[in-house]
C-alpha cells in the first residue's frame, strides 16, 4: 500500500499548500482520503483525476471536503470533452463517477453547499454518493476499511483504517486526545496523527492535539511508525518532532506535501 501526502495543512493552508488530502494506491485502486481546499490541484499533479475510483471523507469540516467542488466540475467537463486531465501519473481505468463515501448527513450537506452557487445536482452527477456509519466495514477492491468515531468538538469525526494482506494504515482524522484512537490503532504499521496545536485549547471542549499528545497516542497504540500531520508551516518543525519523539519514545516523521509512505 502506498500513501502519498497531497495536503497536510490544518484549516488554514500552508503557503502554496493544501489542507487534508492523501492519495492511497494499492494494486489498481486509487483512493483519495479527504479532499480539503487545495487538494484537487495537488491530485492533478500526481495522477489523472479520472483514475480515482474511491473518495473517502473522514468528517464534514470544510478543510477535509471543500475541493470536492472543483473535483465535481472537472468530472462534469471531462465527461463532456472526453479529454484527459493531464499527463501526470500512469494510465489506468477511467471512472466517470467515482464512489464518494461520506459520514451520515454528508450527502444533503454537500448538495446544499454546491447548490448555493449552482446546481445541487452537480455533486450527484459527479459521484456515486453513499453515507457510512462508524461501525461499517467496507471492502474497496484490495482494501478493507474500518472506522472509529473520535471526539472533535461537536461533529462526528472518524479515524480510518485501511488494511491489505495484514498490513494496516490508520489515519486518526481530527480529534482531541482519546482512548478510542489508541485502541483502534493498536499495533498499526503506520499511524498518521494530527498535531495541530502547540498548546491544548483552553476549556473542556477540545478538538485537536499537540505534538506531544500525538506522540503519546502513538506510544500507547504501539504503532510501528508514527507520522504527524494537520499542522501548520507556522509551527516550528524541529520542536514538533522533538516533542512528539520524546513522548513516543522513538523517531517521529512529519508529513509534508509529496511525501510517499510504503506500508
Amino acid at each position: 500500500m502506498q500513501v502519498i501526502v497531497l495536503g497536510k495543512s490544518p484549516s488554514w493552508q500552508d503557503a502554496a499548500g493544501a489542507c487534508s488530502g492523501y492519495l492511497v494506491q494499492q494494486g489498481d485502486l486509487k483512493l483519495l482520503l479527504d479532499c480539503g481546499n487545495g487538494v484537487f490541484s495537488k491530485l492533478r499533479s500526481a495522477v489523472d483525476y479520472r483514475s480515482i475510483g474511491e473518495v473517502l471523507i473522514s468528517h464534514l469540516h470544510a478543510d477535509h471536503f471543500l475541493d470536492l467542488i472543483p473535483f465535481s466540475y472537472a468530472l462534469a467537463n471531462a465527461a463532456r470533452t472526453g479529454r484527459p486531465s493531464n499527463g501526470a501519473g500512469e494510465p489506468g481505468a477511467v471512472h466517470a463517477r467515482p464512489s464518494l463515501r461520506v459520514p451520515a448527513g454528508g450527502h444533503e450537506m454537500l448538495r446544499r453547499i454546491v447548490g448555493s452557487w449552482g446546481s445541487a445536482d452537480l455533486i450527484d452527477d459527479a459521484f456515486e454518493i453513499t453515507e457510512y456509519a462508524p461501525d461499517d466495514e467496507l471492502q474497496l477492491g484490495p482494501l478493507h476499511v474500518r472506522f472509529r468515531e473520535v471526539p472533535h468538538y461537536f461533529i462526528r469525526s472518524h479515524a480510518v483504517e485501511l488494511q491489505t494482506g495484514g498490513t494496516r494504515f490508520v489515519f486518526g482524522a481530527d480529534c482531541a486526545p482519546n482512548k478510542a484512537l489508541v485502541e483502534f490503532a493498536s499495533d498499526a504499521d503506520l499511524l498518521m496523527v494530527e498535531a495541530t496545536l502547540p498548546e491544548p485549547e483552553p476549556g473542556p471542549d477540545r478538538g485537536h492535539m499537540t505534538p506531544s499528545e500525538a506522540g503519546e497516542h502513538g506510544a500507547a497504540a504501539h504503532a510501528r511508525r508514527l507520522v504527524l500531520t494537520h499542522y501548520s508551516d507556522e509551527m516550528d518543525h524541529s520542536w514538533a518532532a522533538a516533542e512528539a519523539a520524546q513522548s513516543y519514545g522513538g523517531a517521529v516523521e512529519l508529513a509534508h506535501e509529496g511525501a510517499v509512505y510504503e506500508v
